[in-house]
């Protein structure tokens, strides 16, 4: 007899939560329990994601150390700064996944520099594709996925640097993601009528609170002193990333050597799939899906390396990864409940 666990969600009315239980919701070993928010507590789940049918009729609770008791494991998707005091409150024992920031930088000061709020700590991080990254999380009770720009970039990065193809300075990354980035709060920038049609940057100027996230993972693939220039675009879809991402290469480096680099680290990655040469990703053809689409060349009049990846921000982006990562820590085979399938148009 297959063994069970039970999953409860706090913070389960916003993208982030939403998406976390249309997985859980098809995983054959996780029975649904306690659906949590704040101020959406007392209404159906229903009312906030009619595409869960079979779970529309959930009541949504309150966000409290009891509601979320007696469960095996426990996902925080919760605003950036909430979720240390829950996670507090929870035993030892339950393995609790946040889906936000709190818990994913090593380093205090950088923390500091770009939340300006209290230090929570580091846990394991969500990203089973870094080297050695799998072996941290089997067994683990704490884990912190990754930022959706930041699984992006660093799987667009990852052979170049592990391939000896770049040294990990004066990388640029370009990245345009859908609306549902921002989350579901109502802001005037994020309306219909405000995006469609356009695209806009915003994080201008090394301040999004992605990059030192970013640095984290590539000083963990070898970098030393690694520098980016990252700059978020707000594009007129809903969900999905597109990453363009450049570094200097050296001018004996070919097109052929990058691509041969990119297959051979991927070859046994389950949700990372290398295009043919001169094929290139397209956030649509992985929404809805936990994979990811690489490629990449050289620009050889430019003498730089460009790579481009692509993936859903909220499958493979946060709640993929987070479901990945809770299989490791489970002991159950990594890709259970996952689709390495989009869906189109």
């Amino acid at each position: 007899m297959l063994m069970s666990y039970t999953a409860a969600v706090a913070g389960c009315t916003g993208y982030a939560g939403g998406e976390v239980l249309r997985l859980l919701a098809g995983h054959p070993m996780i029975e649904i329990g306690a659906l949590t928010a704040g101020a959406s507590a007392g209404t159906l789940l229903g009312e906030h994601h009619p595409n869960l049918l079979d779970l529309y009729d959930r009541p949504v609770v309150e966000t409290t150390a009891e509601n979320l008791a007696g469960h095996d494991v426990v996902f925080l998707a919760l605003p950036h700064g909430a979720s240390a005091a829950v996670a507090d409150l929870l035993p030892a024992e339950t393995l609790v996944i946040d889906c936000g920031a709190d818990h994913r930088l090593t380093s205090a000061e950088r923390w500091r520099a770009f939340y300006g709020t209290p230090y929570a700590g580091a846990w394991p991080y969500g990203l089973p594709e870094l080297p050695g990254q799998r072996e941290r999380l089997r067994g683990a009770r704490r884990i912190a996925v990754c930022g959706c720009y930041v699984a992006t970039s660093t799987l667009g990065l990852l052979p170049a640097l592990t391939g000896g193809l770049i040294a990990g300075r004066d990388i640029t990354i370009a990245a345009a993601s859908g609306t549902s980035g921002a989350g579901r709060n109502p802001r005037p920038n994020l309306l219909g009528s405000e995006t469609a049609g356009s695209v806009s940057a915003y994080g201008v100027g090394g301040t999004h609170r992605h990059i030192p996230e970013i640095l984290q993972n590539l000083e963990l693939l070898g970098a030393r002193s690694p520098s980016i220039s990252f700059t978020p675009l707000l594009a007129p879809m809903q969900r999905g990333i597109l990453a363009v991402i450049t570094a200097p290469v050296d001018p004996s480096i070919t097109a052929e050597q990058v691509h041969e680099s990119y297959r051979s680290a991927y070859a046994d990655e389950p949700f990372v799939r290398v295009l043919p040469p001169g094929v290139w990703p397209a956030s649509g053809s992985v929404l809805g899906s936990n994979s990811v689409v690489v490629n990449a060349t050289v620009d050889e009049a430019a003498g730089r390396l460009v790579a481009v990846s692509a993936l859903d921000n909220l499958t493979k982006g946060t709640a993929g990864s987070a479901v990945q990562s809770m299989n490791l820590a489970l002991g159950l085979t990594e890709t259970t409940g996952l689709s390495t399938m989009g869906v189109a148009p």
